[in-house]
């Protein structure tokens, strides 16, 4: 009885060392893994990002030409209204006030606007059906 005693009195804890390498060890894991979570939920709502790009030019004094690309991985809906500058433009060829592009693929139309002037620099802004707004300027010069 008296040896079993004496071992405890002996034994000691972990070292602070050890202690600590092993609390850092942890944390690391910890991280790993919370990291690898999160990842994993981030691509998953990027994954059906709009990727929308908006080209345009004036082909005439009242006529605009629009190059619509969508690059990314899910088809977009655009909303067949827009403006220039603060004049509300229709494009005529959509479906109840929207139209689609599918993913890989582009789409062009041509649209009239208010006359504009030669020289002068204009904003085209057209909005997705997510909310997404897409911007172009336009530099009309007359013939």
């Amino acid at each position: 009885m008296n040896y079993i005693r004496k071992f405890k009195k002996n034994s000691k804890a972990l070292s602070p060392v050890v202690a600590s390498i092993i609390l850092i060890a942890v944390t690391v894991a910890v991280s790993v893994v919370v990291a690898a979570w999160m990842g994993g939920m981030t691509i998953g709502l990027m994954g059906s990002a709009e990727q929308v790009s908006l080209n345009a030019q004036a082909t005439s004094a009242t006529t605009i030409s629009i190059a619509v690309r969508n690059s990314g991985a899910a088809t977009v809906t655009m909303s067949a209204s827009g403006t220039l500058d603060s004049n509300t433009i229709t494009i005529v060829p959509a479906v109840a006030g929207n139209f689609t592009i599918n993913k890989g693929q582009s789409a062009s139309f041509t649209t009239t606007v208010p006359t504009m002037i030669d020289g002068a620099q204009y904003t085209l802004k057209m909005q997705t059906a997510k909310g997404n707004t897409l911007t172009s300027t336009i530099i009309y010069s007359a013939p």
